[in-house]
């Protein structure tokens, strides 16, 4: 058995304990978990943002992109953000132990469904460290123990946040194994841990599509999959000028290396090209390079030719590949083929269109009159999320801790024999 096997069926041995401890413990515990690590997230600022830059400095020699370097970059803000996001996820009602639905037989047996953890959890993500604890912090909430693989180029940042979250479990009197993570930047751990059925009952894998397709084909273990965010936003006729400029703006620009960053425009064939003219200057006047087809470069001359590879390319960058379409039908049409399933959204004034729209379109989360950058669950009210499902088993859209339970039944007889 090699070194690093053995390692990581440490890791296993360790969480699948926690998880049987975690699954008893009492949402008190849980919560005072949490709130202890937001706490000493917050004393170790200084720490954090130190771990953060040799990060950073150690992302920028090699040379990542922009959109990469702003998913890593902390700074007191964001620290802040993440120690708020574990207070919220304490205060929501424990997901589990609900009764979920119940019901009688004739025969006088009495049904219960119940909430129950999913047990230990392996969570591969990429660059961003706060996903560090948000995902620590959920599968806690929702009494699972999980093992963390974050992207080596957060190595130190994440490292120093997991710290917190485990003085939080010491401090509760939970089991320190309930958060740990793979303790090194070797690659050829994520393949061991896509194998360790024995002790991993669930991968969430959150980053590229590389990452993510390496993982459905190797995991031995179910995988709930975090892919693109080839996010659409679609103009209707009906849409108001004012209201589409400040939303295209805000859904392309806010933070274009997210994966609810609009990717494609869509302009309904009767939208105005003097409605359209001002929303495509603003893109341009903030630096967002703009590929258009045929009728969209007729409009400004610094729109450059959009090619076919552009209507399915996530650019995690200030890109927008912008379409015209013949109507409602025809968005739709193209969102299905083009799309990651993750967001999209409609701007019309338009009541029916939009009932249309949202009804039609396969994604995860679907949008009216508001911006795609909406998807996240902190801003549906869940606190944080490890990331949006964009398939269709198990959970769809964002995975807080509801997300993150299962279910067993149970029968209650007054000695039932069947017959």
């Amino acid at each position: 058995m090699s070194e690093l096997k053995a390692q990581m069926d440490q890791l296993g041995q360790a969480a699948k304990a926690a998880a049987q401890d975690l699954a008893l413990a009492p949402a008190d515990a849980k919560n005072n978990a949490l709130l202890a690590a937001a706490k000493a997230i917050r004393a170790q600022l200084p720490t954090i943002l130190e771990a953060n830059k040799k990060d950073m400095i150690a992302a920028e020699a090699k040379g990542i992109s922009s959109a990469m370097l702003d998913r890593l970059a902390l700074d007191n803000d964001r620290v802040e953000a993440m120690a708020a996001g574990l207070e919220a996820i304490a205060a929501f009602p424990d997901p589990i132990g609900k009764s979920l639905k119940s019901w009688d037989q004739p025969n006088g047996l009495k049904f219960e469904q119940v909430s129950v953890p999913l047990g230990v959890i392996g969570i591969i993500y990429e660059s961003r460290p706060n996903v560090t604890a948000d995902a620590g912090a959920l599968c806690l909430k929702a009494g699972n123990a999980s093992i963390l693989r974050g992207g080596s180029e957060s190595f130190h940042s994440s490292g120093a946040i997991l710290d917190c979250l485990q003085t939080g479990l010491e401090e509760a009197g939970l089991p320190v194994a309930a958060i740990q993570r793979v303790p090194t930047t070797d690659r050829a751990a994520v393949g061991h841990l896509l194998t360790m059925n024995d002790y991993v009952d669930l991968i969430i894998p959150r980053g590229g599509r590389g990452l993510i397709e390496r993982i459905q084909t190797e995991s031995r273990v179910p995988v709930l999959a975090h892919l693109d965010g080839l996010c659409h936003t679609y103009l209707h006729e009906a849409a108001d000028p004012q209201m589409a400029l400040e939303v295209v703006l805000n859904a392309k620009m806010r933070r274009t290396g997210i994966c609810g960053a609009t990717e494609t425009l869509l302009v309904d064939a009767n939208y105005a090209d003097e409605s359209l003219k001002p929303i495509l200057n603003a893109l341009i006047e903030k630096g967002c390079e703009i590929r258009g087809d045929a009728e969209i470069q007729k409009l400004d001359s610094r729109i450059k030719e959009a090619t076919t590879a552009d209507w399915d390319t996530e650019y995690l960058d200030a890109i927008l590949s912008v379409k015209r379409v013949a109507g409602l039908k025809d968005a739709i049409a193209h969102i299905n083929r083009h799309g990651s399933h993750h967001t999209e959204a409609i701007i019309t004034s338009d009541d029916k269109a939009a009932a249309t729209f949202q009804q039609e379109i396969d994604a995860g989360i679907v949008i009216h009159n508001a911006s795609t950058q909406f998807a996240d669950g902190g801003q549906f009210g869940m606190g944080a999320e490890i990331g949006i499902s964009t398939g269709k088993l198990h959970a769809r859209g964002p995975v807080g801790a509801d997300q993150l339970t299962s279910y067993k039944y149970l029968v209650r007889g007054t000695g039932h024999a069947r017959p």
